[in-house]
C-alpha cells in the first residue's frame, strides 16, 4: 500500500510553526529570588519559573528555554549560551549572579570610604569576562573630601579606565550624563553598601522605587538595602540595568591563573618580556612584569592585589 504524500510547502509550515513556538518559549531572566526566577518572554508576558529537578546555576540576564506551566508558572528546561559570567562571594561560597553583561558600572564614593581592594577586584572580574568597567564616583557634593577620592582613583584612571563624577542627588545631572553610555547596553550596577547605588538606580529608573539609607558616619559603612538581583528596562534612549546588593566580597575564585592574568591589564606588555612562557609574575629571573614594578611602572598596590588574589586561588585548589 502506497503511503502519502505530504506537500513540500505543509512541511515548510509545519517547521516554520514549531521554530516560532520554541521561540515563543525563549525569554530572558530578569530576576532571582533563591531558586525561583522571574522569565520575561518576547511577548512581554511574565512568568515565575524553576529550574527542573535539582538544577540550578541560572543567572539574571540569562536567556533560557521554557515550558509553560499554569496560567504564569514554568520549568527552565536550558540556559542558552552565555558571552560572560560574574560571581558574588562571602566566606562559604561563591554564587553566579549576572550574565550577558556589556559593561560594570562600579559605584564608590567621596563617603564612606570605599575599599580599593573590593574595587580592584571588581575590575578584575570584569576584565576577566571581557567586560567594559567604568567607575561611577558618587557623592561628588562633599567637596572637602572629593580630592582625596580623586586621588585614591588615579591608579585606576591611568590604565584608562573612565571614572564619571556626579552626585545621586541630582537625577536630571545622572540622567544627562549617564542615559547616553547605557542606552544599547546591558550594563550591571555593582557597589558597596552605602555608596548610594541604589539613590542612583532610583535617578535612573525612578519606576524602580529602590528603598535607600543614610550611611553610618560613625562607622563609616553603609547598610545593605538591595536584597535580590533584577533587572530594569531604562527609559529612553534605553538600554538595560542589572542591580544588585551591595557586595563585601566579589567572586573571584573560579578565575584560572590565565583568567587572573587578563584581569590586570598593565602586565599585556610587560609578559611579553618575561623569559618563561609559563611565568607567574612572581618569583621568576627574568620576569617582565616584575621587572615594570621594581621601573615604576605597575602600581605596587595593583600587584599586591595580582598576589593576593593567586595565592587565595591557589589555596582553594588545593582545598578542593
Amino acid at each position: 500500500m502506497s503511503g502519502q504524500v505530504r506537500p513540500k510547502g505543509a512541511n515548510q509550515n509545519g517547521q516554520r510553526a514549531s521554530a516560532a513556538a520554541a521561540a515563543a518559549n525563549e525569554g530572558r531572566i530578569i530576576a532571582a529570588h533563591g531558586r525561583h526566577y522571574t522569565v520575561e518572554l518576547p511577548d512581554g508576558s511574565l512568568r515565575k519559573c524553576f529550574p527542573r529537578g535539582k538544577k540550578a546555576g541560572a543567572a539574571v540576564g540569562d536567556r533560557v528555554r521554557i515550558t509553560p506551566q499554569g496560567k504564569d508558572e514554568g520549568a527552565i528546561d536550558a540556559i542558552l549560551p552565555r558571552r560572560n559570567l560574574l560571581y558574588r562571594s562571602d566566606e562559604m561560597r561563591s554564587k553566579q549572579f549576572a550574565s550577558n553583561v556589556d559593561q560594570l558600572l562600579i559605584v564608590v564614593a567621596v563617603q564612606p570610604t570605599f575599599s580599593d581592594d573590593l574595587t580592584g577586584r571588581a575590575l578584575a572580574g570584569a576584565w576577566s569576562a571581557g567586560i567594559a568597567p567604568i567607575i561611577i564616583l558618587n557623592k561628588t557634593d562633599l567637596a572637602e573630601e572629593l580630592p582625596a577620592a580623586r586621588a585614591r582613583l588615579a591608579p585606576i584612571v591611568a590604565l584608562g579606565v573612565d571614572v564619571i563624577e556626579l552626585s545621586a542627588l541630582e537625577p536630571e545631572k545622572v540622567h544627562a550624563v549617564l542615559a547616553p553610555r547605557l542606552a544599547g547596553h546591558t550594563s550591571l550596577l555593582l557597589g558597596q553598601s552605602g555608596m548610594g547605588k541604589s539613590t542612583l538606580l532610583n535617578a535612573l529608573v525612578p519606576d524602580a522605587a529602590a528603598p535607600t539609607r543614610e550611611h553610618s558616619t560613625a562607622l563609616d559603612m553603609g547598610k545593605h538595602t538591595t536584597t535580590s538581583t533584577r533587572l530594569y528596562h531604562l527609559p529612553a534612549p534605553g538600554g538595560d540595568l542589572i542591580d544588585s546588593p551591595g557586595f563585601q566580597a566579589f567572586g573571584l575564585q573560579h578565575l584560572t591563573r590565565d583568567d587572573i592574568i587578563r584581569g590586570f591589564p598593565e602586565f599585556t606588555g610587560p609578559i611579553e618580556q618575561c623569559r618563561f612562557y609559563n611565568c607567574t609574575h612572581r618569583r621568576e629571573p627574568g620576569c617582565g612584569v616584575v621587572a615594570a614594578l621594581q621601573a615604576g611602572a605597575i602600581d605596587p598596590a595593583r600587584y599586591a592585589l595580582y598576589e593576593r588574589i593567586l595565592e587565595e586561588n591557589l589555596a582553594g585548589q588545593q582545598r578542593y
